[in-house]
């Protein structure tokens, strides 16, 4: 695979000659800006004001300068205070995770219902927050239509259950001392970057190209040829059996979901511009996270003791669906990628 590599005029610098410290500063500035002013609209939410941002607008926008905080100190941790950066980054990774969890669940819910719903024809009550309207339901389809409805009811029962946990874990932790000393650091943040003496001097460009090769590696180890297969027997063989453990073939793809991300913030950092190509494969490897807990959902709940043989059966097929969806997905990616290292 063609590789990419950043030149003096690549536009990732966004001008000629290095972008130092100084523009690592303002970014981290921003995001820190950002982050402050969504927990003040996340707080004044709860009040239900008029014109005030939905809470849960809110905690995405929490979710997306933290993202980017974190993602600034790991790639350009060289110019930034040790001990700060260090002691920090792990507090913002506990605070993403924990904000994004009740999200998570929702939509997993609503992707499968979805599914279950295309895939047999039963017509499953909207879910909260679900988007547009009601596919129109597929014939009966037998066996599948039988167990479709009680396979939804118990995966609305597990997820609605999860998410419920989420929101209460979510609400804990913004009011724990553990999120007000982040909040702190944050607001610091906001009029002061803890950059090292040398920061000001100090070329950003050979930290961002780190992490575009790290993340080229990553792709570069991934199966891409395997990837445009229509039919990956596998990656099904692992979903139903009794381990519970995630998926041996998803890991990598996960991990350069990950890298792409560090590598697209640090873009961000250190030119304006948007890179649509690496929107489109991110938004691929979103979908392959997706499908790939979902899959992971469903082969949970037929795991559940004592289900009926039509509910168990169900389960299977949209396990199988949701394994497939996966299969769509890095094929999309690969695509994706393909296109991009041919521009460049």
């Amino acid at each position: 695979m063609a590789q990419q590599h950043l030149e003096p005029t690549d536009p990732l610098s966004g001008h000629v000659g290095p972008a130092t410290g100084d523009a690592l500063a303002g970014y981290l500035r921003t995001q820190a800006t950002e982050f402050l002013r969504a927990l003040r609209q996340h707080r004044d939410s709860g009040g239900a004001a008029a014109g005030v941002e939905d809470p849960v607008d809110a905690a995405r926008a929490l979710r997306r300068s933290v993202r980017r905080i974190s993602s600034s100190l790991h790639t350009f941790r060289p110019v930034l205070d040790p001990d700060w950066s260090e002691s920090l980054r792990p507090e913002l990774a506990w605070l993403s995770g924990t904000l994004g969890m009740e999200h998570a669940y929702e939509s997993r819910l609503e992707r499968l219902l979805l599914a279950l719903q295309r895939l047999s024809g039963a017509v499953f009550p909207a879910q909260p927050g679900s988007v547009g309207t009601t596919p129109a339901p597929a014939p009966d389809r037998g066996n599948l239509t039988v167990g479709a409805a009680k396979a939804g009811a118990l995966l609305d029962r597990q997820l609605t259950l999860a998410r419920t946990r989420a929101h209460s874990t979510a609400l804990q932790a913004l009011g724990s001392s553990r999120f007000h000393a982040v909040a702190d650091h944050i607001a610091v943040l906001a009029s002061e970057v803890p950059l090292t003496a040398t920061a000001g001097t100090t070329d950003l460009r050979p930290m961002a190209l780190a992490a575009q090769e790290r993340l080229e590696d990553a792709v570069t180890a991934l199966p891409l040829v395997a990837a445009g297969n229509p039919y990956n027997a596998e990656a099904l063989v692992h979903g139903l059996s009794p381990d519970p453990s995630p998926h041996p073939q998803d890991a990598p793809w996960h991990q350069v979901r990950l890298l792409l991300r560090l590598h697209r913030y640090a873009r961000e950092v250190l030119t304006s511009g948007v890179d649509v190509r690496l929107l489109t494969a991110g938004q691929c490897l979103d979908r392959h996270r997706d499908a790939s807990e979902a899959a992971s959902a469903a082969a949970a709940a037929a795991r559940t003791p004592r289900i009926a043989p039509a509910t168990a059966y169900a389960l299977g097929v949209l396990h199988a669906d949701q394994r497939h969806e996966v299969e769509a997905a890095r094929f999309a990616f690969q695509q994706c990628w393909q296109k991009q290292a041919v521009s460049t």
